[in-house]
């Protein structure tokens, strides 16, 4: 991708931040959730931010830290990777897609109680064969309903035989749907699909600003990311 469209897709982030700043100035008492989806010819990929505003940190702490003790044990870590992947929901097509887990980080506790402490989260769904022609991906973001407020957009494709030509929201974007296109010569049959048949087998004030750049590779078109 060149680097002018990269840098496009930066300021066009940061401009849809000015206009919604309710939202992304991320308030005290608000969870924050920040998808971006990328979606390729076999599948597609969801970066995840959470931060709990310091109004909302204890509770979701609470949540995370479950004995109480400071500190997150890997399985209480593995416990809430669950309950955060089981609440995300990628369909195509009107089809069920399975959210894998690729990889998750925690920061230390007392960073939430500051405001500036994100959860990330790396999942994948695997693509059916898709034909030529125009599709729909759904993604939906259920955790947490009662505190949180939705970011979600989709990127740029890094292949030539993907090409995102709308994004519709609901309106608190706890819901996206995703209208892209796919070119001839992305109808193969994905190898991780093979190989998984044989193994049977989504802060206050300035603060919030911090997250502008975890938004890296949003260039997004930029009528995309104005309804941000």
């Amino acid at each position: 991708m060149r680097a002018g469209s990269r840098t496009a897709g930066v300021l066009a982030v940061v401009v849809a931040f000015v206009v919604h700043g309710s939202v992304s100035a991320h308030r005290r008492d608000e969870y924050l959730q920040a998808a971006r989806l990328d979606v390729e010819p076999e599948r597609v990929e969801i970066d995840l931010d959470l931060t709990p505003g310091i109004d909302v940190a204890d509770r979701i702490v609470a949540a995370v830290d479950r004995n109480r003790d400071g500190s997150l044990s890997p399985d209480e870590q593995r416990r809430y990777e669950e309950e955060v992947i089981g609440a995300l929901g990628v369909e195509v097509d009107g089809r069920p897609l399975r959210v894998q887990l690729l990889a998750a980080s925690f920061p230390v506790l007392d960073t939430f109680w500051r405001g500036d402490g994100t959860i990330h989260f790396q999942s994948r769904a695997l693509l059916p064969p898709l034909s030529a022609g125009v599709h729909r991906l759904l993604f939906r973001n259920s955790h947490r309903r009662d505190v949180s407020v939705y970011l979600a957009n989709a990127l740029v494709p890094e292949s030539d035989q993907v090409a995102i030509t709308g994004q519709e929201r609901d309106g608190d974007q706890h819901e996206l749907t995703v209208v892209f296109t796919t070119r001839q010569g992305s109808t193969t049959v994905p190898i991780a699909w093979l190989i998984g048949g044989f193994c049977a087998v989504a802060i206050g004030g300035a603060s919030g600003w911090t997250h502008v750049q975890a938004f890296r590779r949003t260039s997004c078109r930029s009528s995309g990311l104005a309804e941000l």
